[in-house]
């Protein structure tokens, strides 16, 4: 028969591959409470005293670094850095944009553009958003 300890470090690191497949931040706390009662197992803990490190370790992890990794993981649009911040951003055409180019001003900057939808072009001085920054040129619609 499996010592307690290793049967604590199985689960903790089946916890762990689920939380790397699933992303939803929820077995990983408890693969951290079962890690934790491994040692405490190694340590010659009590079933129940194991039991009881389990259940408080995993409360105590999922209050704690659960809330942390779900506001972290919904990064408001404001905090995009680079190219990623420019879409959805108003532009004005200085150069009549169609699908083969043309070129927009967005937040102070110049930039080459192509329409979002080729169908469609805008004349010089009309108000666009960025939809996306593919390479060095902002795709642009109404």
């Amino acid at each position: 028969m499996l010592d307690s300890w290793l049967i604590w470090l199985i689960v903790a690191g089946a916890l762990a591959v689920g939380e790397v497949l699933t992303l939803g931040f929820l077995l990983g706390p408890l693969a951290l409470a079962a890690a934790v009662t491994a040692a405490a197992a190694g340590a010659g803990a009590s079933t129940e005293i194991q039991l009881v490190i389990f259940i408080l370790g995993s409360l105590a992890s999922l209050l704690v670094f659960r809330p942390i990794a779900q506001r972290h993981m919904r990064t408001p649009a404001q905090l995009r850095t680079g190219t990623a911040a420019l879409v959805g951003r108003p532009a004005l055409v200085l150069e009549a944009v169609d699908r083969d180019g043309g070129r927009v001003k967005i937040g102070g900057e110049e930039w080459t553009a192509r329409s979002y939808d080729e169908d469609r072009s805008f004349t010089e001085g009309a108000r666009v958003e960025v939809m996306r920054i593919d390479g060095a040129t902002a795709l642009v619609s109404d």
